[in-house]
């Protein structure tokens, strides 16, 4: 857990972080407290990196792998003009 909190930090888990604590104190001042849990939820993903804040799935679970599949037939289309 203190590998994950300190290490891999980018421009995105920064400004995840940032937005959601910012949105936490703006709910605060103007007293809209459902604020405050949109605000935790994303300052949760950018400090934990979790969600689209840590740039991929955790684990590696969410990897697709790449199908270069190549045709060996081409087919022609004929089109037909219409008037």
């Amino acid at each position: 857990m203190k590998q994950r909190l300190l290490t891999g930090w980018n421009f995105r888990r920064i400004m995840y972080a940032a937005i959601g604590i910012a949105l936490i104190v703006q709910s605060i001042m103007v007293k809209e407290w459902f604020g405050i849990l949109v605000g935790a939820y994303f300052a949760a993903m950018g400090i934990f990196a979790f969600g689209c804040a840590g740039g991929n799935c955790f684990g590696g679970s969410c990897n697709t792998s790449i199908n270069n599949r190549q045709t060996t037939s081409s087919k022609e289309m004929n089109y037909e003009e219409v008037k």
